[in-house]
């Protein structure tokens, strides 16, 4: 019933996930990578704040300095901006650097090396305010985000307040202060409120982002119908697999037909394998494989060999060893050697003096 109402009932194969994710479609959330640019930014400017103020003085003093005051040429100016610019650039530089480090392992723990060309094509869609509205009313999508919004925007309401209630005293009291003080108090305050609504902010995204993963694999999920469809192509029609098996059984018997008339001996199973060896000292270093097969192969091997008169010798470990370890055409391991001596030594005695002349004087050595 499932499968005939089109419910996603099935987990994403891995195909559709790379196909997925090859598109630019991955759980991520905007707002971790917001929030933790945010905390890192106020945490290295309480780091950095301080060579940053030097620097600022100075720029100044060097801005206001007698030369700069003097020389109005043109390579003079760009010599004061280079010479005015540059401290506060380098102590800019520590905070840019860390921004650009936490914005990119932010975003690495969330979808790893992705590079998409297809999220980068424009979409007229999307600046569609009639769809932005249905975007954000329809559907539990839209309610959620809506929520979310909601929350983030009371609990950021709170969080301002809780640091600023505390200190009215000291805020109405500022008045008094110089100037420096004054900087000083108004920085301090400022990180305070700033820290606490990035760790409110950081809450929220890892919120989000695990609604987004949960959002994300519940639309990869998958009908049954999906499901086969997608085994159907990349495995192939199983129709189409059964005809390729006919055709490589098809081969695989007229090989036989012309190979084992040749053989030596079939050493057997006795009716799930069967290996048809030949020897030719003239020729070998030691027996090859000239024919294998199981189940069906290998009786139509065994029934050539009987209208050809080879000899079948049932041995079933040797017969599954040699179809395991050896292919048609080479030559067996020299751990066969002794056991199929002994075999090729037997069907000679018995098949007379035409056969013994040929006795494998490789195998019987070893």
């Amino acid at each position: 019933m499932a499968e005939q109402t089109g419910d996603k009932s099935e987990a994403p194969t891995p195909k559709r996930r790379r196909e997925a994710r090859e598109r630019g479609q991955v759980a991520r959330s905007a707002d971790l990578t917001a929030a933790a640019v945010i905390l890192g930014a106020l945490l290295l400017l309480n780091w950095t704040g301080g060579g940053m103020m030097l620097a600022l003085q100075e720029s100044m003093r060097r801005a206001i300095g007698a030369r700069n005051l003097h020389d109005f040429s043109a390579s003079g100016a760009v010599t004061a901006l280079v010479d005015i610019a540059l401290p506060v650039l380098r102590s800019l530089a520590p905070m840019l650097g860390g921004l650009v480090l936490v914005a990119v392992v932010v975003n690495l723990l969330q979808v790893g090396f992705l590079f998409s060309t297809q999220r980068l094509a424009p979409d007229l869609g999307g600046i569609n305010p009639v769809k932005g509205v249905q975007k954000l009313l329809g559907g539990g999508r839209g309610i959620v985000g809506l929520l979310m919004n909601l929350l983030k925007l009371s609990l950021v309401t709170a969080a301002g307040y809780s640091a600023v209630h505390g200190r009215l005293g000291e805020i109405v009291s500022v008045q008094a202060l110089d100037f420096g003080q004054v900087f000083v108090f108004g920085a301090g305050l400022v990180f305070d409120v700033g820290v606490r609504i990035a760790v409110i902010l950081l809450v929220l995204a890892i919120i989000d982002y695990a609604w987004q993963r949960f959002r994300f694999e519940r639309d990869l999920r998958m009908t049954k119908q999906e499901v086969k469809e997608e085994l159907k192509t990349m495995e192939g029609d199983p129709l189409i697999k059964q005809r390729r098996r006919q055709l490589q059984l098809q081969r695989a018997m007229q090989r036989a037909r012309q190979s084992v008339p040749g053989a030596d001996v079939i050493v057997t199973n006795p009716t799930e394998f069967a290996v048809a060896l030949k020897y030719d000292s003239a020729t070998m270093h030691a027996p090859k494989v000239v024919a294998k097969g199981a189940d069906l192969l290998a009786q139509r091997i065994r029934e050539i060999a009987i209208e050809h008169g080879i000899p079948i010798v049932q041995r079933p470990p040797l017969a599954r060893a040699l179809y395991r370890l050896v292919d048609v055409g080479q030559e067996i391991p020299e751990q066969f050697y002794n056991a199929v001596a002994e075999i090729l030594a037997f069907v000679y005695r018995v098949g007379g003096e035409r056969r013994r002349e040929r006795t494998p004087q490789t195998a019987s050595a070893s």
